[in-house]
């Protein structure tokens, strides 16, 4: 929240009106910043390419949907993030987005079967 107040005052959103939608994208812009820093730093994963997860690692579940997102496309995972991190309804997302509900709705349903077949059985327990 710092970082999006922060750069409201350093440049503000043209249209005061859309300021809500305007802090919800820059939102979306600095989540997914920090997911692509946290990849780049992330170690290897295993060669088949799945996180493992131990149900004594707390981190195993988070690493395995870290890993997931980063592989939808931008506009997939700014709908997840939204919808999942922020809490956004979707006609919010919509509005945010600058897309029809029906694109928010697909896309969702989209991400969802991806992130399903990218997230290991165990993750879905």
């Amino acid at each position: 929240m710092q970082e999006i107040e922060l750069r409201a005052i350093e440049r503000p959103p043209r249209d005061r009106s859309a300021a809500t939608s305007w802090a919800c994208v820059v939102a979306t812009n600095l989540a997914m910043d920090v997911h692509r820093r946290a990849e780049r730093q992330e170690s290897v994963l295993p060669e088949d390419g799945a996180a493992v997860l131990d149900a004594a690692e707390p981190t195993g579940l988070r690493d395995a949907i870290r890993s997931g997102l980063a592989a939808l496309t931008p506009e997939l995972r700014a709908t997840v993030v939204l919808r999942f991190y922020a809490d956004f309804t979707v006609p919010e997302i919509a509005t945010a987005m600058e897309v029809p509900e029906g694109t928010v709705k697909s896309r969702l349903h989209r991400a969802m079967e991806e992130l399903r077949q990218r997230l290991p059985m165990e993750a879905m327990r």
